[in-house]
C-alpha cells in the first residue's frame, strides 16, 4: 500500500481507485441480486492482487473452499435432474411422436450449438496467453496421457454408482441417470411415482442447495481473481474480454446460422414469433433466469397459435434437454480453460468433451449460474485445472443474461417447430386465460 508522504496529494490513484470500488459496492448493495456483488468482488480481487501479491497469494485458500462446496453438489444435482427430465417427460408412449419429433429437435440444434461455439472460441483463442498458476502437483494432472477413444468409451459406464459419485465421475453418473430415467418411465405410473417425486424433491434440494453456496461466490471469485493477478498482473482481463465478446458473438452467430434457418424450413412466421417472444425473451436476459421467463413463455407460444398440450410439453421439457445458450456457452468456456491452462488436447478429446457436456448439461437452467457446476464437472473428468474458472466467474453475470435468453428463445421456437411438424399450428382457438394474461 502507498503511503503518504509531504507534498503527496490526498487522494493519489491507489485511494480514488478504492473509492470507485466502494461506490460499487454501495450502487450493489441497493440490488437483491448476487451478480453485481460477483462482479465487484472480481473488481476488488483485481486491486487486491495488483497493490499486494505476496498477500493475495494466501487468499486462494477462500476459492478452494468455493470450489469444495460446488463439487458437492455436482453428482446428486446431475443425477436427479437427468432422471427427473427422462422419467417425467420421457415416456413416449404417451406423448407418441410428439415426444420423438422434440427430442430429435433438441439433441440437433443443442449439438451444433457446441458445435458453433467450439469453432469461436479456436477462432478467437481468447485463453491463449493467459498463464494460470497452479498449485504443486497439478502439473503432473495436467501433463497426464489423453484417453484413446477406446478407454474412454470403456471409462463412460459405471461398474458401481457409489463409486462414481464418490469419485466424482460425472459422466459415469450421467450415463447411470440416463439409463435409469428410462428404466423409471417404463414403469407404470403407481410405481414409478414415489421415485419420481424423490428425484424432483432431490433435485429441487439441489437447486436450492445451489443458491446458497452461491451466497459464498463472491468471496470466492475475488479471492480467486486477487491470487491470478498477484501472479500475472492485471493482463488477465485482456482475456477476459476476448472471452465475453466470442460468447455474444457465437450467440449471435447461432441465431442467424441454426434459428433463423430452423424457423424458415419449418415455415415460422418469423415477424409475428419474434414479437411473440420479445417479452419472455427480455424477462430472461434482465433476471438471467429461464424460470422467471417461463409463463410469460408459455402464455406467448399458445397466443402465437401453438396448441396448449404442445406448449406445455415441449417448452417444460426443453428446460431438460434444450438449453442451446447454455451448452454453447460450455463449449466456448471449457476450450478457453484448455487454452489458458496451454495444454494441447487433440481434436479427438475435445470432441468426447463436447459428447459430455451434451449429456452433463441438461436439467441445469432453472437456477442463475447452476453452468459453474458442470463447468468444474467436466474439467475434473478431462484433468483440467480449475483457477480459469474462477477467473470466468468475473463475468459470469454477463454472460448469463445472454446465455438465458437464448435458452428461452431456442425452447419458445422448439414449440412453434413442432406444432408444425404435427400439421398443428394455428389450429386452436386461443383462450381467455391466456389472452387475459398477455393484455396485462
Amino acid at each position: 500500500m502507498q503511503a503518504a508522504v509531504p507534498g503527496m496529494p490526498l487522494f493519489g490513484p491507489l485511494t480514488l481507485r478504492w473509492l470507485g470500488i466502494l461506490m460499487l459496492a454501495a450502487f450493489a448493495t441497493d440490488r437483491r441480486s448476487i451478480s453485481p456483488w460477483i462482479f465487484v468482488a472480481m473488481v476488488a480481487g483485481a486491486e487486491i492482487g495488483f497493490d499486494a501479491p505476496a498477500f493475495a497469494i494466501h487468499l486462494r485458500v477462500f476459492s478452494d473452499i468455493f470450489l469444495r462446496l460446488i463439487k458437492t453438489i455436482v453428482a446428486p444435482l446431475i443425477l436427479a435432474t437427468l432422471i427427473t427430465g427422462i422419467a417425467g417427460h420421457g415416456d413416449l408412449k404417451s406423448v407418441g411422436r410428439m415426444g420423438v419429433k422434440s427430442i430429435v429437435y433438441f439433441e440437433v440444434v443443442t449439438t451444433l450449438a457446441l458445435a458453433i461455439g467450439l469453432g469461436a472460441i479456436h477462432l478467437t483463442k481468447a485463453g491463449v496467453g493467459l498463464v494460470i498458476p497452479t498449485v504443486a502437483g497439478a502439473g503432473e494432472a495436467i501433463k497426464a496421457a489423453p484417453m484413446h477413444w477406446d478407454e474412454f468409451l470403456l471409462h463412460v459406464f459405471p461398474e458401481n454408482i457409489a463409486k462414481s459419485v464418490a469419485e466424482g465421475q460425472v459422466l459415469q453418473v450421467a450415463v447411470f441417470a440416463v439409463f435409469f430415467g428410462i428404466a423409471l418411465a417404463m414403469l407404470s405410473e403407481e410405481k414409478r411415482a414415489p421415485v419420481l417425486r424423490f428425484c424432483e424433491s432431490l433435485s429441487e434440494g439441489m437447486f436450492k442447495f445451489t443458491n446458497v453456496v452461491m451466497y459464498f461466490a463472491p468471496i470466492g471469485v475475488g479471492a480467486a481473481m486477487a491470487f491470478t493477478v498477484g501472479h500475472m498482473g492485471l493482463s488477465v482481463l485482456v482475456n477476459l474480454g476476448k472471452l465475453l465478446l466470442t460468447l455474444y458473438g457465437a450467440l449471435i452467430a447461432f441465431g442467424l446460422v441454426v434459428l433463423l434457418p430452423a424457423a424458415l424450413i419449418a415455415r415460422v412466421p418469423v415477424k409475428r414469433f419474434l414479437a411473440a417472444v420479445l417479452e419472455p425473451a427480455t424477462i430472461a436476459f434482465a433476471t438471467a433466469s429461464s424460470e422467471a421467463a417461463l409463463p410469460r413463455a408459455m402464455e406467448a407460444m399458445e397466443a402465437l397459435g401453438v396448441p396448449r398440450r404442445i406448449v406445455s410439453f415441449v417448452i417444460p421439457a426443453g428446460y431438460s434437454f434444450n438449453l442451446d445458450g447454455s451448452t454453447l456457452y460450455l463449449a466456448v468456456s471449457s476450450i478457453f480453460v484448455v487454452q489458458a491452462a496451454g495444454i494441447h488436447m487433440p481434436f479427438g478429446e475435445q470432441l468426447m468433451m463436447m459428447g459430455t457436456l451434451i449429456l452433463t448439461s441438461k436439467g441445469v437452467a432453472g437456477v442463475p449460474r447452476a453452468t459453474l457446476v458442470v463447468l468444474l464437472a467436466t474439467a475434473a473428468t478431462f484433468r483440467l485445472p480449475t483457477e480459469p474458472i474462477f477467473v470466468i466467474m468475473g463475468i459470469d453475470a454477463l454472460m448469463d443474461m445472454a446465455r438465458t435468453m437464448v435458452n428461452v428463445v431456442g425452447n419458445c421456437l422448439a414449440s412453434v417447430v413442432v406444432a408444425q411438424w404435427e400439421g398443428e399450428f394455428g389450429t386452436e382457438p386461443i383462450s381467455a386465460v391466456v389472452l387475459e394474461g398477455m393484455a396485462e
